[in-house]
């Protein structure tokens, strides 16, 4: 059970006090430190906001609101999916959220708001409507916390004519093109050794620039303007970390041998000097290489966001963001039916086919927990499937947005723009799991709440992305839609997004959960 011990570390910005060490508030979880946020440009290119706290009273109060913000600032904490679900449990926390031990014996109440982590990679997060009762649906919005990177491999350690390297591997279908010649670091998840002999398992992240993959000058390379830059991604994609010689500098007498076979002593100095530990207290690494550029607002007038890691932690925010301010007292769970959920998933980039992906009957298991945990009397033993029977779906992943240079890459018809809202994804072979009856009812709410929404689907002469929408929606059933906020440059580095989009997604997502109840009994398909 050790190992089941979290310790989140909260290090500095450079250009930032330790946030940790500030007040957080529940109801509007950073909003509040926005303005000190702000002070530093290299933070944040916008004007000051309301610090209000958000009214809930109806759908329509929440169209002044703005949610990019805190979205900037979860950018920034979450570089690793790791450190998504810590800020996301932080935030849930201090929402008034109680964590669960999948472990331990749950005792469920209506009107409660709970949440559980799987692997710090994966999270649930439920609140339950005080008018709950066995056989009535969940409403889940679901999305996933990884993005596409380079991830060191076991063994890092290598040297090429005096550079000191470090080994990775590619991690999804990421635009391996735009990882060159930027300033990255190291962050993720490391087991540390207790003088106990117990073990620790902490977040760690590097936030200065201790890695780069340089490309080939074009004197020695003069057709790759005309044919291509087409870099080997195994021998072409290794970051740079230092210079050889400066390695005896490095004390390497204090390092264990399993570690100084595998990792180079200069990278665990770094990793112990962050941590606070001694290098032979490192006894297991799982780091991605992250880039270091802040997420930011841009554009002329500022209405883009500029940022790595969009697909999907913007989703992912607008997510638990909805699911907290659509139960932030009592009162807005006292006429609920059915149960509020968010489900954020690790693994989606390379097929959810993890213990922490949404391959894994996670989302279902909890649900099928909970619906027995709510049953007042005796449970019938198809409890669970009229119950998967009455929920719904909403499969929220980043869209394609129309690019204006490459508009032949578009069905001329299902052209999605940024700033108009989100997108409904379309696909009859299936890559989607929209359906007419599904997009109808995430429709139907968009239309009533004044709220704009598109529609895409991807050219019959191209292949088609996928999301965990099928996976989830085959695995027990359960009706689905898939949608997106739009972006550019998906799986780049450095992606781009509209900021409107994010608050319409945002109160889209608030829509669905105090809404959707009463518009889905108003429509009958298979009775």
């Amino acid at each position: 059970m050790a190992l089941c011990r979290f310790h989140f570390l909260k290090t500095p910005h450079p250009s930032a006090v330790n946030i940790s060490r500030l007040p957080r508030f529940a109801s509007s979880f950073s909003r509040s430190l926005s303005t000190w946020r702000r002070s530093s440009t290299s933070r944040r290119l916008c004007t000051l906001r309301s610090d209000q706290p958000l009214q809930v009273s109806s759908i329509g109060d929440c169209s002044s609101f703005s949610i990019v913000d805190g979205l900037l600032d979860y950018l920034n904490e979450s570089w690793t999916q790791f450190h998504a679900t810590a800020e996301a449990k932080r935030q849930l926390i201090a929402a008034g959220f109680q964590l669960l031990n999948e472990c331990d014996d749950w005792n469920l109440q209506p009107g409660g708001r709970y949440f559980f982590t799987r692997n710090m990679s994966c999270l649930i997060a439920f609140a339950v409507g005080e008018k709950y009762s066995t056989g009535n649906g969940f409403h889940v919005v679901a999305a996933h916390t990884d993005s596409p990177c380079l991830k060191l491999k076991p063994r890092t350690s290598s040297s090429k004519s005096g550079y000191l390297m470090v080994n990775v591997q590619t991690y999804g279908a990421g635009l391996w093109h735009t990882w060159f010649d930027r300033d990255l670091s190291v962050a993720g998840r490391v087991i540390l050794k207790s003088c106990d002999g117990s073990f620790i398992h902490k977040l760690v992240k590097v936030k200065r620039p201790i890695l780069r993959v340089p490309t080939l000058a074009i004197h020695l390379d003069r057709s790759v303007n005309t044919d291509g830059f087409k870099p080997n991604l195994e021998s072409h994609l290794v970051p740079v970390l230092a210079m050889k010689f400066m390695e005896k500098c490095i004390d390497r007498s204090a390092t264990s041998c399993s570690s100084k076979s595998a990792h180079d002593p200069l990278l665990l100095k770094i990793l112990s000097e962050e941590l606070g530990c001694t290098k032979n207290e490192i006894v297991g690494i799982e780091l991605n290489v992250c880039d270091t550029q802040p997420s930011c607002l841009g554009g002329g007038k500022n209405e883009f966001i500029f940022s790595g890691r969009l697909d999907n932690l913007a989703s992912s925010y607008c997510a638990l963001r909805s699911l907290v301010d659509s139960c932030q007292s009592p009162s807005d769970l006292a006429d609920e039916t059915s149960i509020r959920m968010v489900a954020l998933f690790d693994n989606e980039e390379v097929g959810s086919n993890s213990l922490q992906g949404a391959g894994a009957p996670t989302m279902f298991q909890a649900m099928k927990r909970i619906v027995g945990c709510l049953a007042s009397d005796y449970l019938g033993a198809c409890a669970f499937e009229r119950t998967i029977r009455s929920s719904f779906l909403v499969s929220a992943d980043m869209a394609h947005g129309v690019h204006p240079n490459f508009l032949d890459k578009y069905e001329e018809s299902h052209r999605p723009e940024l700033q108009k809202g989100l997108v409904i994804k379309y696909n009859s072979n299936q890559r989607y799991a929209t359906s007419a009856v599904t997009a109808f009812l995430f429709k139907e709410l968009a239309e009533i709440n004044k709220i704009p929404v598109q529609e895409f689907v991807v050219r019959n002469d191209m292949g088609c992305g996928s999301t965990i929408g099928p996976i989830l929606a085959s695995g027990v059933g359960i009706r689905t839609v898939d949608c997106g906020i739009p972006q550019l440059s998906m799986h780049s580095v450095r992606e781009i997004c509209g900021k409107d989009d994010v608050d319409i997604a945002y109160r889209h997502f608030m829509a669905f959960f105090r809404a959707f109840s009463s518009i889905d009994k108003k429509l009958s398909v298979d009775f």
